[in-house]
């Protein structure tokens, strides 16, 4: 992937976030920021990643990232923050420098 601005545009109603990524590693815990997170990585192959995260006492959730292209990927991740489940359903496209 591209380091650089990304924009994450969700499927539930084409609600857009713009990311810095400096790696990737940022579409990981999209619901979670915190890096204190302990993170497993399930599966790593050569265009498709998926890792689980547990962030103690916020929650957990487990991401799955296909790369299309250095600056196109599609994004899933599910899990529960805060006591409530969530879902993410996106593709992000690189648009730019930070």
């Amino acid at each position: 992937m591209e380091p650089g601005a990304w924009t994450l545009r969700l499927r539930d109603g084409g609600s857009a976030q713009r990311i810095c990524v400096r790696t990737g590693r940022e579409f990981i815990q999209l619901r979670h920021r915190q890096p204190s997170c302990e993170r497993f990585v399930v599966r790593d192959g050569p265009r498709e990643v998926t890792v689980q995260y547990t962030c103690r006492g916020n929650g957990y959730g487990r991401t799955t990232i296909r790369r299309e292209s250095d600056t196109l990927v599609q994004i899933r991740s599910q899990g529960i923050e805060g006591g409530a489940p969530f879902s993410i359903d996106g593709e992000a496209r690189r648009t730019g420098g930070c």
